[in-house]
């Protein structure tokens, strides 16, 4: 299985991030991603 860039902890506290009100785009720039890395997270 192919190695992700983001830690599982990452994962979990950009979601964090994001259920507090933060908008994709802040997200994204933030941290470094596109909009297409974020949407599969969202979706777990």
């Amino acid at each position: 299985m192919k190695r992700g860039r983001f830690t599982e902890e990452q994962i979990n506290g950009v979601l964090r991030e994001q259920a507090g009100g933060a908008t994709v785009a802040e997200l994204c720039r933030k941290h470094g991603m596109s909009s297409a890395t974020l949407s599969p997270w969202t979706s777990m």
